[in-house]
């Protein structure tokens, strides 16, 4: 006898939310018993027939959902999380985890005592190719120089997203707990310092607020990272997307699609082909072995990965995967970024 599907309520229907609502439409693990918004979209055929519901916390108490997956804006990520968890629901939540880390520390710590599962929407995780490259990099060894970026030139609808994302949040930690989590993954060193710096390119965007900003980490194993975000119409379209991870032994390295564009959502995960170094060189000097170019065959897109995030939360529910280090992690990545944009504010470096 096959299990009863899970009752899930989606929580946001922006860009992420609407995806993870159609996984949840096909994947036949999954019963959706509510969709909460702000604003009533249209929604696909995949999911007529849903009302949006004005109220998190009115659906949660009606419908009694089973997961609830939370899409909303990052200033509501951890007073929903915990909402739902202490109404014994197992939860789904988009990245970043919260806006501090003590809130992000309060949303593990209720999925601990609640024995609830806690999936955060680290969604390179569950790509493929990108987890080849971390398996690359972790086979160079370490210590590693992290180069990585994702600056995206936008306008019209999706410059509009991204100055409400900037409500709360600035690009280098929305997209940049991403990129940390990756090197975080390869090195498995403590993060030590971070240096920050960030500007305000615009005067659509709150005063206290900047679209453009970089970071700096250094790790206790000597590793260092930088990692670069900016958002906006006057961001450039050169050398956009670099991920690049060199050690004493090599680098590897995404080459990307010289007529990719940085505000095409799937450019943001298909790695095209990933480039192998090996530094080795023989008695006169030369290299012993060309560099190695992988082809990444089947590319998952952009919805295909939300289809294969969502699969790994029910398998997660169902088998009782310990997600403590997946939790940590989420925590961590987070701190790393939220110290950045401390040090971009004052203008000091953070120890962690």
């Amino acid at each position: 006898m096959s299990e009863q599907p899970l009752k899930v309520l989606v929580a946001g229907l922006g860009n992420m939310g609407m995806s993870h609502a159609l996984a949840y439409a096909a994947n036949p693990g999954f019963e959706i018993v509510g969709l909460v918004n702000r604003s009533t979209p249209a929604l696909p055929a995949q999911l007529s027939g849903h009302t949006i519901l004005p109220s998190f916390e009115d659906a949660l108490a009606e419908l009694k959902p089973d997961l609830c997956s939370i899409n909303t804006y990052s200033d509501s990520h951890a007073a929903f999380a915990i909402k739902a968890m202490e109404a014994g629901c197992h939860v789904f939540v988009e990245k970043p985890l919260a806006t501090t880390v003590a809130d992000a520390e309060r949303v593990v710590a209720c999925a601990r005592a609640n024995g609830r599962k806690l999936v955060v929407g680290y969604i390179l995780r569950h790509h493929p190719s990108w987890m080849k490259l971390i398996s690359l990099a972790r086979e160079l060894g370490g210590p590693y120089v992290f180069r990585m970026n994702l600056n995206q030139q936008s306008s019209g609808k999706t410059w509009a997203t991204h100055k409400a994302l900037m409500q709360t949040t600035p690009p280098i930690v929305d997209c940049g707990v991403h990129y940390v989590d990756v090197m975080c993954q390869i090195t498995d060193a403590k993060p030590v310092s971070v240096r920050g710096m960030g500007l305000r390119l615009s005067d659509e965007i709150a005063p206290d607020m900047y679209n453009y900003g970089h970071l700096q980490v250094t790790f206790d194993d000597g590793s260092i990272g930088w990692y670069e975000a900016g958002w906006g119409p006057m961001i450039s379209e050169t050398a956009f997307f670099v991920k690049d991870v060199m050690s004493p032994k090599g680098s590897v390295s995404i080459v990307m699609d010289p007529n990719a564009k940085s505000d095409d959502i799937d450019t943001h995960t298909k790695t095209s082909t990933i480039r192998l170094h090996k530094a080795q060189t023989g008695p006169d000097g030369q290299f012993t072995q060309p560099d190695q170019f992988l082809q990444m065959e089947g590319e998952l897109g952009h919805q295909e990965l939300c289809d294969r995030e969502q699969a790994y939360v029910l398998k997660a529910i169902r088998e009782d995967i310990d997600l403590n280090r997946h939790m940590t992690d989420a925590v961590q990545s987070l701190r790393i970024c939220l110290a950045a944009d401390e040090s971009a504010r004052t203008g000091r470096m953070v120890d962690l």
